[in-house]
């Protein structure tokens, strides 16, 4: 069974993947361990640039989640938090993933966007290479 799973999977063409982060909740939930935990030294630093960190870290968790996502349907290595990094090369600039584990190439495209309560991420994985 897990041979045909693996067949499916990597027939297939593209995956999608979205978040949607209630801010007044991810806020309440936000402390020092789950930040070491899910956060790289440069996401930290890029969301701690905001006056509204918490907008910036929502949104990257939102990122990370529907990368994670998206990736589940292709492979079945578990991938830790910290294995998706999401960078922006300048500030709120578009943002770009990067996988620190070994994995077959893969072309991301993120989108993360905000509004009133919500942070909203869609990842888009194409796999024909």
């Amino acid at each position: 069974m897990i041979k045909s799973i693996h067949a499916f999977n990597t027939a297939q063409k593209f995956a999608v993947g979205n978040d949607l982060v209630h801010l007044p909740d991810f806020t309440t939930s936000f402390n020092d361990l789950f930040k070491k935990k899910v956060y790289t030294a440069d996401e930290i630093a890029y969301c701690d640039g905001f006056d509204d960190s918490m907008l910036r870290y929502a949104s990257t968790w939102a990122g990370k989640e529907a990368v994670y996502k998206a990736i589940k349907q292709l492979h079945l290595k578990p991938l830790g938090p910290k294995s998706i990094e999401i960078i922006r090369k300048k500030t709120a600039g578009q943002p770009q993933v990067v996988i620190h584990k070994e994995y077959p190439p893969l072309k991301i495209s993120l989108t993360i966007s905000h509004d009133g309560d919500y942070a909203w991420a869609v990842a888009l994985i194409d796999t024909d290479l």
